[in-house]
């Protein structure tokens, strides 16, 4: 594949339709279906993406991270009905959803059957949210199916607010990102609220982030 930074309006019109149909996200998700990893700013900071169903993909998310196999990976999907196709939102978390998505806010999930690759599986569940980013909502709809979107860093590095930042993290590894999505330079934020339900059928906070709750 072939590397390349390409420069994208931040103040671009937030309507996905339009946002997809520019050249360099069209790009951007030809790269992600043929099984690349793409830097693409979120509302949290800038994330690596790859097509959650491809297993392939996934591992070199994983392999550029340098994160440990016994972890698994945050996807993000382009809008509720997706993520009821790939997993069941038990009625407490529904609740939760219907308040902040789009938005930060993680909720860990049932999974229904195998649309996703095992690697970002645990125990039955996946980690998922929709972004309320125009860019990150635009790969996933172009895609067609939710989206890898870990933070752009390698693990245990600090998080990214620009390209830069994160060309700087991955600069001596063999294995890189294969295309960069340019959204400027973000405003720090918190990472995503993630949300889970405990034994009992209660709403559990796994990690407080952007949404308070």
């Amino acid at each position: 594949m072939v590397f390349k930074a390409i420069k994208v309006d931040p103040g671009f019109p937030p309507t996905p339709m339009r946002l997809w149909r520019a050249s360099s996200l069209g790009e951007a998700i030809t790269v992600l279906k043929r099984g690349g990893v793409v830097v693409f700013p979120t509302e949290t900071a800038y994330g690596l993406a790859a097509d959650a169903r491809n297993a392939e993909a996934v591992e070199r998310v994983f392999q550029i991270k340098g994160r440990a196999d016994d972890k698994t990976l945050p996807l993000i999907a382009a809008d509720r009905a997706m993520v009821e196709r790939v997993a069941g939102i038990p009625g407490t978390l529904a609740d939760l959803a219907d308040r902040h998505w789009p938005g930060p806010l993680t909720l860990i999930l049932p999974v229904i059957g195998d649309a996703v690759a095992p690697a970002v599986i645990r125990n039955g569940e996946i980690a998922i949210r929709v972004s309320s980013h125009p860019i990150a909502a635009a790969l996933s709809r172009g895609l067609g199916a939710p989206i890898v979107s870990t933070s752009a860093n390698r693990s245990g590095g600090s998080s990214c607010y620009s390209v830069k930042d994160v060309k700087a993290q991955f600069l001596d590894q063999e294995i890189q990102p294969d295309y960069y999505l340019d959204g400027g330079v973000l405003d720090p934020a918190l990472p995503s609220t993630i949300v889970s339900l405990d034994d009992y059928g209660y709403p559990e906070i796994l990690r407080q982030g952007a949404i308070e709750i």
